[in-house]
């Protein structure tokens, strides 16, 4: 059972210790009573609802949709609700492919809840098996915008570090040397340089969980505005403000269509607050 679930129960007055409604960090001793009620886990299946849906290009096989930052893209842990997923299904006459189970329909690829940008949605089974061989082959690209913090040395560049689970933080990944590290590769290029930051344009040759966000910080350049993998409160004029999101946007992508093979680029344009952060970066004194 997650520990997640466990700790609502007792956040909820749930569990009781000896009659006492008790709390996380209650100790327990040999012969307590401990009695509670864990509440049903909601269906993750996504359910249609009337949201917005920013799309770029559709035909019969395939979406390519601008994600705002701060949408998760399917169901998960906490996150049953306003899903990408769910604002797909609830388009009239929209078909999606069944391939990645009945949590994710459509869906090849992903992007982190906070990170915007342009993601590609299967219409049917043909089109989504077309599209997973091209990310397996990395016969796609994919191009991203990335605010980090202070000046990197060099104009252009590339990290070549595995990564694996935190070996503490199970919500993070990590640089890793262990057996179960999988070979992570990213190669990044200086667009700007400001005073206290760079946006870099980001190219992932290999698809890891997190991979951009942890090679950035892993050489002294975090994302502004991951409150994983970099610090708090963090502005890129380097003046203590809260970034109003994480600086990272999935900014062109570069495909064969899965029905025609034909060459097709596409471009999400910066939304107005990952633009606003530029500027603040570019004030900066």
């Amino acid at each position: 059972m997650p520990r997640g679930r466990i700790k609502e129960a007792l956040d909820r007055g749930l569990v009781t210790v000896n009659g006492r409604a008790a709390k996380p960090s209650a100790w327990v001793r040999e012969g307590d009573e401990i009695v509670g009620e864990i509440p049903d886990v909601p269906s993750r299946a996504p359910r249609p609802e009337a949201l917005p849906v920013r799309v770029v290009h559709e035909d019969a096989d395939l979406l390519v949709v601008d994600k705002p930052a701060g949408q998760v893209v399917h169901p998960g842990a906490g996150h049953f609700r306003g899903t990408l997923v769910s604002a797909l299904m609830g388009r009239a006459g929209t078909t999606l492919s069944d391939l990645g189970g009945p949590d994710r329909p459509g869906i090849v690829h992903r992007l982190d809840k906070d990170t915007s940008g342009l993601i590609l949605v299967a219409k049917n089974n043909r089109a989504h098996r077309a599209l997973a061989e091209q990310f397996q082959t990395r016969s796609l690209a994919k191009t991203y915008l990335a605010l980090v913090r202070g000046r990197p040395e060099f104009d252009q560049g590339s990290v070549d570090r595995p990564l694996g689970r935190h070996p503490k933080i199970k919500e993070k990944m990590a640089v890793s040397d262990r057996d179960t590290a999988r070979e992570a590769l990213t190669r990044y290029r200086v667009k700007e340089r400001y005073k206290y930051a760079a946006l870099l344009e980001v190219k992932p040759v290999t698809g890891r969980t997190h991979q951009i966000r942890v090679h950035l910080a892993s050489i002294g350049h975090p994302i502004v505005g991951d409150l994983l993998y970099a610090v708090r409160h963090q502005s890129a004029g380097g003046q203590g403000a809260e970034a109003p999101r994480m600086g990272l946007h999935a900014w062109r992508i570069e495909l064969a269509h899965p029905k025609s093979g034909k060459l097709m680029k596409f471009e999400a344009p910066l939304p107005e607050d990952f633009q606003k952060m530029i500027d603040e970066a570019k004030k900066a004194k």
